[in-house]
């Protein structure tokens, strides 16, 4: 029996973006490219024609702007949109806009460049389709219950060796590690707004391009009581911190003595993503053990699986997003279907979890 394909509508008012998205969607046999469009409007009369599952939709195009004709979208007949955007500040602002409006993911215009970068960019572009296709958008159900099957990639061995815990037995401060990806932004807006300016330090992987985790943290910074920001390569992990993993690399926990502190690094795609959530829990495996609580939110595919039972064969406490508050209930899946969690909670309770945890 033949697999339905992702039907996709592609709405960019570049000629030669609309071409290349197409080229790099197709190379995926499960992805079909149905229609695409200039504008707005010429999408309307797509859509009378063909019912895309998912819409890759640009910002800034004329007669109609993106964000417009996705609030249209989302009222009207809602359709799973992935945000197609430029690496610019003000087009990361405006694409996560976007995500509050109803987006479920962000891809950057395909380019040229490298080779690795053009493989990789596919992906990304790629998975990113893929995982809209399973997400709940509205009162539209999802296409499956979790995430499908994905195909072969490289584990955390990739990036950070497996390896004996270097983590003392116990400390005085508790670290808080956090992996997300599809409808991941509003969930960790969601868990961060409900924690005290004197919470854990947390340290955070959101799959998401570069550039766009920089506004990502800005936005939090202004709306939760601790202080939110883009890691940076030897940053210290601090009560009342919480650093986010810029977009394109690894971010890892290291110790000192009794310092916590992150690295931040280049490397391979690890699980099919860069950053990585598998790499960022097995270094907490490592360097905090039992002094560490992870929580794994709302995402596609299994990145994050094997790096947290990692850490709760190290002693970590782990807590995983339920079905029912999921985007795409297909990381947490993962998770719990590996043993790897502890407590199964709705989003709005997890932040409870988390200071409990960490007063224990």
């Amino acid at each position: 029996m033949e697999t339905k394909k992702i039907r996709v509508l592609i709405v960019d008012d570049s000629a030669s973006v609309r071409q290349t998205l197409k080229a790099v969607l197709e190379t995926d046999d499960e992805i079909e490219v149905i229609a695409t469009a200039s504008d707005p409007y010429s999408a309307v009369e797509q859509m009378k024609q063909h019912t895309p599952d998912v819409i890759t939709l640009d910002i800034e195009m004329p007669r109609m702007d993106g964000i417009t004709f996705l609030k249209k979208i989302m009222n009207q007949h809602p359709i799973p949109v992935v945000i197609c955007s430029s690496l610019t500040e003000s087009g990361s602002e405006t694409a996560l806009a976007a995500l509050e409006s109803g987006a479920v993911e962000i891809i950057t215009k395909p380019k040229v460049g490298t080779k690795q970068f053009i493989q990789d960019s596919t992906v990304r572009i790629c998975d990113a389709v893929k995982s809209a296709a399973y997400s709940r958008v509205g009162k539209r159900p999802a296409l499956a219950v979790a995430a499908p099957p994905v195909r072969p990639k490289l584990t955390a061995d990739a990036v950070i060796e497996r390896g004996n815990s270097e983590a003392m037995i116990m400390t005085t401060e508790k670290i808080v590690a956090v992996g997300a990806s599809t409808g991941g932004t509003e969930a960790i807006k969601t868990f961060l707004e409900k924690l005290p300016a004197n919470c854990p330090g947390i340290v955070i992987v959101q799959h998401m391009p570069e550039k766009f985790t920089s506004s990502f943290a800005a936005r939090l910074d202004s709306l939760c009581q601790p202080t939110v920001r883009e890691a940076q390569d030897g940053d210290s992990v601090i009560r009342g911190q919480v650093l986010i993993a810029p977009g394109t690399k690894h971010l890892l926990l290291k110790r000192s003595g009794a310092r916590y502190f992150v690295e931040v690094k280049d490397g391979p795609l690890v699980s099919r993503h860069r950053p990585s959530v598998d790499v960022l829990f097995r270094s907490v495996a490592r360097y905090a053990g039992r002094n560490a609580v992870g929580v794994i939110l709302t995402g596609m595919g299994d990145d994050g699986a094997r790096g947290m039972l990692e850490m709760r064969e190290a002693g970590a406490h782990n807590i995983a997003q339920n079905e029912e508050t999921c985007v795409v209930f297909g990381m947490p899946a993962e998770a719990i279907k590996a043993g790897a969690v502890d407590n199964v909670l709705p989003l709005d309770r997890i932040s409870g979890e988390v200071i409990r945890a960490c007063a224990d």
